[in-house]
């Protein structure tokens, strides 16, 4: 007993003086991020997919681009809030060779990746082939090449590029890993997804350490969200038994992996703080913030968290968002946008609406659902 209180003892003053540096911290000069890079699937892909594989298509982009701009939204994503926020310009997906301009950041994330690299195509599991550890290896090639074509005085687009000295003042954002859990439930069972996660977080953490010896100092790092709360799970629910759904209506099974996951997550994270001793690692909890909107949703002036905007989902019938049913009697069935989608959470039954994703990334740029607890403006600082 007295052991377990000297151990209580010890985590609650480091708490305290977590939190007491993170007040510190707070008072200092805003970071100078010279620029963002994005690693994830499709809650951040900005093109990828879209420059890739096949193009997304109307609704998509249509409440603030007012057209498809390689996003699964209706505008923004969270981490064209986060660009916002730090006076930075929305990321170019590095797949994207149109018009992009690189200078400020590139986004490596890829609609369907996973973590852990899969054996089936995208047309065999709706996944990625661009898992984390591909967008890696095209970071180290976008800054090896960008580097070299920059030292060419003769290259002409040198403003669109990177400067070589910007690299470790750049911002590193993760936000991966809920297909890792999507495609292991579609798949297996719970006890081998379960088993499956330390695997999945070792390589997370191989790619943190893996930019980090390539100067990477800054990490945003976020878990992963409620997936036993997203409107395409639930669709298929009927007549669950009691204790299936939590009182919010979500799958408790799922969300308690998530969690697991998450909990894995944040204690690996604080072994990196400790093996990278140069690194400012910040864990967002992004299970929080997405959880505490879908539980007030009303309350939060939206709909119901369970209804989605953009697709139709009527008497058994299931077409996608901006998708096309023909019928026997030669009419068709279009995946249509509702009339006002700042009022849902919910876009296609995946993914979140431009104002969903403003919601919650603002509780998370301010850092309050953070470890540290330390807005993103001051990221760069460590606090232990």
């Amino acid at each position: 007993m007295e052991f377990a209180r000297v151990i209580f003892s010890g985590i609650l003053v480091s708490l305290l003086l977590s939190v007491g540096a993170a007040a510190k911290v707070k008072d200092l000069p805003p970071c100078n991020f010279k620029a963002i890079y994005n690693f994830g699937d499709s809650n951040s892909d900005t093109g990828a997919i879209s420059a890739a594989i096949f193009p997304r298509q109307w609704p998509n982009g249509e409440t603030f681009f007012h057209k498809p701009a390689g996003r699964v939204c209706d505008g923004r994503l969270m981490i064209d809030f986060i660009a916002e926020r730090l006076g930075l310009p929305f990321l170019s997906a590095f797949l994207d060779s149109i018009g992009s301009n690189f200078r400020q950041g590139a986004n490596f994330a890829s609609g369907g990746s996973t973590i852990v690299p899969q054996n089936k195509t995208i047309a065999e599991s709706g996944l990625s082939p661009f898992a984390l550890n591909v967008q890696v290896f095209q970071y180290d090639q976008f800054k090896a090449r960008t580097t070299d074509l920059y030292k060419d005085k003769r290259y002409s687009c040198r403003s669109h590029l990177p400067r070589p000295k910007d690299f470790p003042e750049a911002l590193y954002v993760f936000d991966i890993g809920q297909n890792d859990i999507a495609y292991g439930l579609r798949t297996v069972g719970d006890a081998q997804i379960l088993a499956s996660i330390p695997d999945i977080i070792s390589q997370l953490a191989i790619a943190v350490e893996h930019l980090y010896t390539q100067g990477a100092r800054t990490f945003w790092i976020h878990n992963t969200g409620p997936s036993g709360c997203l409107p395409s799970t639930l669709l298929g629910i009927k007549n669950p038994p009691p204790g299936f759904l939590d009182k919010h209506g979500c799958v408790k099974s799922q969300n308690d992996i998530a969690k697991e996951f998450n909990r894995q997550l944040k204690n690996r994270v604080i072994k990196l703080r400790a093996e990278l001793p140069q690194a400012a690692i910040t864990y967002v909890d992004i299970f929080a913030a997405k959880y505490g909107l879908i539980s007030n949703s009303k309350q939060q002036g939206f709909v119901d968290a369970q209804k989605i905007c953009c697709g139709y989902h009527k008497n058994g019938i299931d077409v996608g968002c901006g998708g096309i049913l023909p019928l026997p009697n030669g009419t068709q069935i279009f995946g249509a946008a509702c009339k006002d989608p700042s009022l849902y959470i919910s876009w296609d039954g995946v993914h979140y609406t431009e104002a969903a994703n403003r919601w919650i990334a603002n509780r998370l740029i301010n850092g309050s659902l953070s470890d540290p607890p330390i807005p993103i403006t001051h990221a760069c600082y460590r606090t232990s």
